[in-house]
């Protein structure tokens, strides 16, 4: 498996294990947190997520990293006031300078020793950049366990599908532009 994970990123840098870079970010959702229903925004889990999954493209990459998109993120439970919000995140997949990382969010009441429950989860695609924001290579990720496989594989067909979506979106905004409904 090493060396077609190598491949897909360049075989110049050593690749990393999934584990060389997962990280997790714990906060405690305060009141300033929440909106009118007296529960958390889904704008302060994103930043959470977006926090910790930009973490993890910079340990990995060795460098700086841009959001480049984020997609399915999924609010399963709400958020309230008090709870202890642990924002877990790991490398899925390696391009040549994108990364996709997996983010799932747990949360638990700060006073109770009841597991934590999935609350949350994204995936997000970071560029790794030069000192001039242009694109450069990360080293290949290196899926070590049965579950990291799994995750690289599902990345893989995750990358297909945006790939296959903006081809159709620019063939439908050429085809629309030549009937002249440019409509911006």
């Amino acid at each position: 498996m090493s060396e077609n994970v190598a491949g897909a990123a360049g075989p110049d840098l050593p690749g990393k294990s999934v584990a060389a870079s997962r990280t997790t970010l714990s906060h405690i959702m305060t009141a300033t947190d929440t909106n009118l229903l007296g529960t958390v925004h889904g704008g302060v889990i994103m930043k959470l997520v977006d926090d910790v999954a930009g973490a993890v493209a910079g340990r990995h990459s060795g460098g700086p990293a841009v959001t480049a998109s984020m997609d399915e993120m999924a609010f399963l439970e709400p958020v309230r006031v008090g709870d202890l919000v642990h924002v877990q995140a790991q490398c899925n997949w390696t391009g040549r300078s994108s990364m996709e990382i997996g983010v799932r969010v747990m949360a638990e009441r700060w006073n109770e020793s009841a597991p934590p429950v999935q609350v949350g989860s994204a995936y997000l695609v970071f560029a790794a950049v030069d000192e001039e924001g242009r694109p450069r290579p990360v080293p290949p990720v290196i899926p070590e366990t049965e579950r990291d496989r799994r995750r690289y594989q599902e990345a893989q067909i995750r990358r297909t599908h945006r790939l296959a979506r903006r081809r159709a979106i620019m063939e439908l905004r050429k085809n629309r532009a030549a009937e002249g409904l440019d409509d911006e």
